[in-house]
């Protein structure tokens, strides 16, 4: 894996991510839209978890899974907080019960949370590479 590679995949968590911003930004006003930003969440995290799984492997530590690679980002300083991230990684998993609407209610008042620990954890694996 070459540093290069690296700056390409931040490239991609980082537009991801804008575009997440972008839609928990908006004025929401029907059930789609607030869809659309669930589904912006998903894929931000599904990028932000295998970018860490690609700086940890860039380090010499493999992990697996999402909730690993969580965990072992955090013990080496990558990410500033794994509590928050884990509780992505749930919300993200609930998001298959997008049937339940309080349940999606819920993780839509989160994901305007999540929003600023992603942006922190780009800003700090920025400064590592």
């Amino acid at each position: 894996m070459k540093k290069t590679e690296l700056l390409v995949l931040l490239v991609k968590l980082k537009r991801a991510y804008y575009k997440l911003k972008e839609a928990v930004n908006s004025d929401i006003k029907s059930e789609l839209e607030r869809d659309g930003v669930i589904q912006r969440f998903e894929f931000t995290f599904d990028i932000f978890w295998k970018t860490l799984k690609i700086i940890l492997r860039y380090k010499g530590i493999e992990c697996f899974s999402p909730r690993d690679c969580i965990k072992i980002a955090f013990r080496n300083g990558i990410i500033p907080d794994d509590e928050i991230f884990l509780d992505m990684l749930e919300d993200k998993n609930l998001t298959s019960h997008m049937y339940d609407e309080n349940v999606v209610i819920q993780i839509f008042q989160r994901v305007k949370i999540y929003t600023a620990y992603i942006e922190k954890a780009i800003e700090k694996i920025e400064i590592e590479l």
